[in-house]
């Protein structure tokens, strides 16, 4: 059986490898190194439930995943939040009349989110906003990684749905 000793040894020895290898899917030294810490808080917090085989392989595999899973929120956070074309144009400034589209829009959001149950809006904050993983937020509320995924669809398509309706 791996001890907390055990995986705090091979993390320090690995450290290195564990950031270049995260930093290849990423593409930044930094946010590897975010990553690296991560997995090992991770790691740390759940270690003596744990019962790991290869603990190499497990730690590289830990790294890996949450680096994956980084790069694809990365990714659709700048497709969703990325300017639109009409705020590309050269010499081109927000308008007060697209500023105020834009507050209304958030206004008409945080207003359907008001009407959703509590565990729903909670679950869909606590993974749209705090950027929690669908497991983290299950074991946060109590509920299944499935559960989770539902609220979080329903909490979208209210968000939609509001928005459609201006």
């Amino acid at each position: 059986m791996t001890t907390a000793v055990d995986i705090r040894q091979l993390f320090i020895a690995s450290r290195t490898q564990l950031r270049d290898a995260a930093a290849r899917i990423l593409g930044c030294r930094q946010r590897a190194e975010d990553v690296v810490q991560d997995a090992y808080v991770k790691l740390a917090d759940g270690i003596e439930e744990l019962h790991i085989l290869n603990p190499g392989a497990y730690l590289f595999q830990l790294v890996r995943n949450l680096a994956i899973d980084r790069h694809r929120r990365a990714a659709f956070e700048q497709q969703v939040f990325s300017p639109g074309e009409e705020d590309l144009q050269p010499g081109s400034n927000v308008t007060p009349e697209v500023q105020a589209i834009h507050t209304q829009e958030l206004v008409r959001v945080a207003r359907a989110l008001d009407k959703l149950p509590e565990r729903t809006r909670a679950a869909f904050e606590l993974h749209r906003l705090a950027g929690k993983t669908q497991r983290e937020v299950a074991a946060h509320l109590g509920i299944s990684t499935t559960l989770v995924n539902f609220m979080i669809r329903d909490a979208m398509e209210c968000c939609r749905d509001a928005l459609r309706a201006a």
